[in-house]
């Protein structure tokens, strides 16, 4: 797909400089460039979500359960 975009002057300089370097094109830079980004930022949305929940809820276990999760914890040494 073709599209149009607008950058600053700098930005696109230097991204041209960087395609020559890498020996790819300028589509293919900001193609992968893109795809790492959106890579980034894949669970962005998940965090927010489980931020606006604990938020109103507590995350924190009600006494009986977490006594019985110490309790299940073997007293070794690590």
């Amino acid at each position: 797909m073709k599209t149009a975009i607008s950058i600053p002057d700098p930005i696109f300089k230097a991204a041209e400089r960087l395609a020559r370097r890498l020996g790819m094109t300028r589509s293919r830079l900001y193609t992968k460039a893109v795809t790492e980004y959106i890579q980034k930022h894949k669970n962005d949305e998940v965090c927010e979500k489980l931020n606006e929940i604990y938020e109103k809820e507590s995350s924190s276990l009600d006494p009986v359960t977490q006594a019985m999760q110490w309790a299940s914890i073997d007293e070794e040494e690590w």
